[in-house]
């Protein structure tokens, strides 16, 4: 019978100290390690529990495992103030560094969520042998729409409040986090790479504008049983969790390793 492996190892690591990650251990048999990357804002809190899952069936198949905070997130240094674009790329690059450097693994892969996917995508050149991407932003200014529009409609959401705030200034805030001027831009900007051979992509079902632009632009696209709703006020408490997701993403891991 298999062990069950259940380490979550916690640690601070970067230059400063200023990332707060867990390492999962596990024989690098086949040299890969995997890194896990988070989205933003409310969908990493949503998504916690998932990541938390994922690593430790993946660590449970020999891959080590490395989920991290980007800077100004989670547990790590800073405030949402201080969340830049660039700065989660350049956070991606040094959690890898760091996790070739703890498991030993010669190739390291990523798994991403939403903006999570997107930075560990346009980090693959550099530092990552592959990426498998969940629901990976296509257009960054229409995501920058969609959280501005959830952003106001919590403004007048009565399940949550005792009245009504139309009136209330929040644009600088997305889903209870700070954001700034530089980051909504910095996240308008955001695109999908070029089709390439390293991105294995995944993708909820009832995605449907997004699914026709993976499609549309030629990558292979396979549907998993999930309905996240990112749209949607009333789930932003909700926990996502999903077996055939974390199946499907395990497999693909398996399949580029």
């Amino acid at each position: 019978m298999k062990a069950r492996i259940e380490a979550d190892l916690p640690f601070y690591f970067g230059p400063g100290r200023e990332l707060f990650g867990f390492y999962h251990p596990a024989p690098a048999l086949g040299g890969t390690a995997v890194l896990l990357c988070p989205p933003l804002g409310a969908e990493q809190i949503r998504c916690h529990r998932l990541y938390r899952q994922l690593a430790h069936g993946l660590a449970e198949s020999s891959f080590p495992v490395l989920r991290f905070d980007y800077y100004g997130t989670g547990d790590s240094a800073g405030g949402s103030r201080d969340v830049t674009w660039t700065r989660c790329l350049a956070d991606v690059a040094t959690a890898a560094t760091e996790l070739r450097a703890r498991s030993g693994a010669q190739r390291i892969l990523a798994f991403g969520t939403r903006l999570g996917a997107n930075a560990a995508l346009e980090a693959t050149e550099a530092v990552l042998a592959g990426v498998v991407a969940w629901d990976a932003i296509a257009d960054g200014a229409a995501l920058v729409r969609e959280l501005d529009q959830m952003q106001d409609a919590l403004k007048v959401d009565l399940n949550r409040f005792d009245r009504a705030r139309p009136d209330l200034d929040v644009r600088m805030e997305w889903q209870g986090f700070e954001t700034t001027d530089r980051l909504r831009a910095e996240i308008a900007r955001v695109a999908l790479p070029a089709p390439g051979s390293r991105a294995a992509w995944l993708m909820s079902k009832g995605e449907d504008a997004i699914s026709r632009h993976v499609t549309w632009q030629g990558r292979p696209l396979e549907p998993v049983d999930v309905t996240p709703h990112w749209e949607d006020i009333d789930r932003l408490e909700m926990a996502i969790l999903s077996h055939p997701l974390i199946d499907a993403a395990k497999r693909r891991l398996r399949e580029m390793a």
